[in-house]
């Protein structure tokens, strides 16, 4: 009686690390990594897209010639927002890239935005506007941090599901998709400078 219990013990064990081999828990474990990773990249993202109002009304208040520019962060800011991916989607090549592109163009206009500013002093030396430049530049090191450590759980992802055996569970039991990550465009994604030279406050940055 014993033999056979550890025998049938030893065909459970050598079948559940065959089946852990083959990527049935494996492929799943990173693709929730890289899922909650891309989380923290959209709640990145929103925290931005959440101060832009304030900082165009701020800036208008002061600088209210400049409505090109100030039209130009709320229609980037519109089409950002107006975007919405869903985890089908980061598979999705086409539509991750117009979800990067969006975003890209936002940061370019709020860097368009600052270079305005600096030509008006007396808006620099509110505490108000020092404090959401503050606020902003924290929220673009958190959307670096979030994108950079979303490609690493992506690539981690992708090589798992293409490498034998996991590829076998990848393919056959999950149907895994490659997912896409960001791409480094040159300059599109680097958060704007911010330049706090002049500024008659100085606020903590926000968290």
């Amino acid at each position: 009686m014993k033999i056979k219990t550890i025998r049938r013990t030893a065909c459970i064990v050598g079948a559940s690390l065959a089946l852990s081999a083959c990527g049935i828990n494996s492929v799943p474990t990173l693709e929730e990594a890289a899922l909650s990773h891309w989380g923290d990249v959209e709640s990145a993202y929103q925290r931005r897209a959440d101060l832009v109002p304030n900082l165009v009304a701020t800036v208008r208040a002061a600088a209210g010639s400049e409505s090109e520019i100030l039209s130009n962060v709320t229609e980037a800011r519109a089409r950002a927002t107006s975007i919405n991916i869903t985890s089908d989607d980061l598979s999705d090549p086409a539509e991750f890239q117009r979800f990067q592109e969006a975003q890209n163009q936002l940061t370019q206009a709020l860097g368009q935005l600052r270079t305005v500013v600096e030509n008006y002093p007396q808006l620099q030396s509110q505490a108000r506007f020092a404090d959401l430049m503050t606020q902003l530049e924290g929220t673009e090191n958190r959307i670096d941090v979030a994108r950079t450590r979303y490609n690493e759980s992506v690539q981690a992802y992708n090589t798992e599901i293409r490498t034998f055996p996991s590829s076998i569970g990848a393919n056959i039991i999950h149907g895994a998709e490659r997912m896409e990550p960001f791409s480094a465009d040159p300059g599109a994604q680097n958060a704007p400078t911010v330049d706090f030279g002049g500024m008659g406050g100085t606020a903590e940055a926000g968290n």
